[in-house]
């Protein structure tokens, strides 16, 4: 059953989204706004990848080997600048994306199996992920102009 490698895909991805939160929460300290928003969206990933182990924990495991591509390599280091910002934004911007594409995907698949927890899981994590989304968006408007129009 693919859907467990999903799952295990989402589970792993959650955690590097989440270390790549904290990268740009700690490279950005003086952006507040940037350090405390991506900080509590760390703390939301590590939440849903913990949410994700119960059942992980009751399906069965796949029989096919996890593809060697199926999976994000993250954010260590922030950038600097204003330039910086809006790139590390756009980056976990990208990153929330696959999450929330994924978390689409499964959730078609809970639907079908009418796996009811698994579906409560999604629907929190899923609307994190959205606000997530939201907030990346936002914040990168607001920056664009000042960034990409004044020389540094």
């Amino acid at each position: 059953m693919h859907l467990v490698t999903y799952l295990q895909f989402q589970r792993a991805s959650e955690t590097t989204l989440g270390r790549s939160y904290t990268a740009i929460s700690e490279g950005h300290i003086t952006d507040a706004d940037v350090h405390w928003t991506t900080a509590r969206f760390s703390r939301q990933c590590v939440a849903h990848a913990d949410a994700l182990a119960p059942v992980l924990a009751r399906l069965d495991t796949p029989d096919e080997p996890v593809p060697e591509r199926l999976h994000i390599q993250g954010i260590t280091t922030a950038r600097t600048g204003p330039a910086g910002l809006l790139r590390d934004l756009l980056d976990l911007y990208q990153f929330a994306n696959l999450l929330d594409i994924t978390w689409s995907l499964v959730g078609q698949a809970g639907r079908a199996i009418r796996d009811h927890e698994l579906l409560r899981v999604i629907d929190e994590c899923a609307a994190e992920t959205t606000a997530q989304l939201n907030w990346l968006r936002m914040r990168m408007k607001e920056a664009a102009p000042q960034t990409l129009l004044v020389a540094a």
